[in-house]
């Protein structure tokens, strides 16, 4: 059963996703860092000022509804479903053009038998 196990764990597809995910986990930390520290106090800026807070914690309905935070969670959500969009739109325009550039080369058979015809032409 170890045997087992340790084949199934260094096969490809098992390494290669637990890669992914440990890059994820830091991306995530940086582009949390990037929206929490930068983008989301750029942004809800002016809010702040209008109730004269400095914290998107002080945000809130009736002293209780923190909804600051919510806010937050929302812009930031937002925002990595945008970079994630123009992510996957680049790696498809990508794709299409590898696509477009070499059209597949047709099977043997059908070489074989284009030859053949090319032959009985001459």
């Amino acid at each position: 059963m170890l045997q087992e196990f340790k084949k199934f764990a260094m096969r490809g597809n098992v390494i290669d996703l637990a890669i992914g995910v440990i890059i994820g986990g830091a991306f995530g930390k940086i582009v949390s860092s990037l929206i929490d520290d930068v983008i989301t106090p750029l942004i809800l800026k002016p809010a702040l000022d209008a109730a004269q807070l400095e914290n998107l914690s002080e945000l809130t309905i009736f002293g209780t509804v923190k909804y600051g935070n919510f806010l937050a969670g929302v812009l930031n959500f937002i925002i990595i479903a945008f970079v994630l969009f123009l992510l996957v739109k680049g790696i498809n325009a990508t794709k299409k053009k590898e696509e477009a550039a070499a059209p597949p080369a047709p099977p043997a058979d059908i070489q074989l038998l284009t030859e053949i015809r090319d032959l009985l032409k001459k």
